[in-house]
């Protein structure tokens, strides 16, 4: 394939194939819960699991890529989502479960950093300018149809625990197939060995460094939130026990942050900032009010304001940091924030599901979107005082004169 448009949009597909299956399981854990017969503290480990795997993806193979080439690697990403689904159409116990989470985590994790280099490196010249918003809607636009499609698989059609999984397979197979036929655009060195990548964050770029990963943490957990459990609030605290139901409104999270991410390039940082946190606020106000009220109004709303915080808050911050980070140290400091915002997408759900087990899910999905809600205002405070220093300071430096 030496036509680099038709070899971008062949990496743009594996990605979103890649992604897509990462959130497939969305719409079928109250399934999985009837047939196996665990709480919604499984559900979140389940959920938990998968988070997991994407760390140890981040920190064993996020330089891979530099060494051994773009192709390899994406190759194996989609290997291990292939792997993944079939352990999902075998899967019987909870432990199979757990597996199958953690191998689309690795896949997930390979595909984060190494599919989005490959394809603005594959980027025609026309394309360059949009090349890292193609990669973000991909990626963030893969989760997001993940469970609108196997919402409306499981909803309509047989075999509701297993046929997702073999579309999927069907559509990794052409990924794999189109990975395979694109160039390589990593000039890989003989004898070049991959290295762990290793986590920092330089003293310079530490306070913008943690006031973008106390947003990205608040964001994360809202995603986590929508994927390991607002299935869970639909049928139990709304009474909506449709899976499509559940699969469209974790979509419209995902797509909003993905719309909000594409817009975000475009923002002033601390501006953005300021508005994707005051977002997460509005966000889980809502969804506080609609798990008090049972509202699926206010729940959709609540969800698709706060993707849109999340995708605000994390796009900028994340280019944010990077912009400030020397070129040498850039990959260590991504992938740093990285490995806390996943922190945050896996840790804050499970104590959610153990909250739920004592005090009920309601209950503790209104302290979950209270704590949120509190932990973005920090950051919206935080954001704030920083946007207003530096409006102040050119004016400070034009009195000097």
């Amino acid at each position: 394939m030496t036509n680099r448009a038709a070899a971008c949009a062949a990496l743009v597909y594996t990605f979103t194939v890649v992604m897509l299956g990462t959130t497939i399981p969305t719409p079928m854990y109250a399934l999985y819960s009837e047939e196996l017969g665990f709480s919604i503290l499984t559900s979140t480990i389940v959920f938990a699991t998968y988070a997991g795997g994407v760390l140890v993806a981040l920190i064993a193979f996020g330089r891979w890529s530099d060494s051994l080439g773009r192709r390899p690697m994406l190759l194996l990403g989609v290997t291990f989502a292939a792997a993944s689904a079939v352990v999902f159409v075998t899967a019987g116990p909870v432990w199979q479960l757990l597996v199958g989470r953690f191998l689309s985590g690795l896949s997930a994790g390979i595909f984060a950093g190494t599919a989005t280099a490959a394809v603005i490196e594959m980027a025609p010249d026309s394309w360059k300018d949009r090349a890292s918003s193609i990669a973000t809607a991909a990626n963030i636009g893969g989760l997001g149809l993940g469970p609108l499609v196997a919402g409306v698989l499981v909803q309509f059609l047989p075999y509701p625990l297993h046929l997702s999984f073999v579309v999927h397979l069907v559509l990794l197979a052409i990924g794999a197939v189109a990975v395979f036929m694109v160039p390589e655009t990593v000039d890989v060195q003989q004898g070049a060995r991959p290295a762990l990548q290793r986590l920092s964050v330089p003293a310079e770029t530490r306070p913008l460094f943690v006031r973008a990963a106390i947003a990205a943490v608040a964001g994360f957990a809202v995603l986590g939130l929508c994927t390991a459990v607002v299935p869970g609030f639909l049928s139990s605290i709304i009474g909506i026990s449709s899976h499509f139901v559940a699969g469209l409104v974790v979509f419209l999270v995902f797509a909003a942050s993905a719309v909000a991410q594409i817009a975000a390039r475009r923002l002033d940082t601390n501006a953005a900032l300021v508005s994707g946190c005051a977002a997460l606020v509005v966000g889980m106000l809502l969804i506080m009010l609609a798990l008090s009220t049972s509202s699926l109004v206010a729940l959709v709303a609540g969800g698709i304001i706060a993707g849109i915080g999340q995708g605000l808050g994390f796009g900028t911050g994340l280019a944010a940091v990077a912009g400030a980070t020397p070129p040498e140290r850039k990959a260590e400091v991504t992938s740093t924030f990285f490995v806390v915002a996943y922190v945050a997408i896996s840790v804050p759900v499970i104590g959610e599901g153990v909250a739920a087990r004592s005090w009920g899910l309601q209950t503790a999905g209104i302290v979950f979107a209270a704590a949120v809600a509190v932990l973005a205002a920090v950051a919206l405070v935080a954001s704030a005082v920083e946007a207003r220093r530096s409006s102040a300071a050119p004016e400070n430096s034009e009195a000097a004169r």
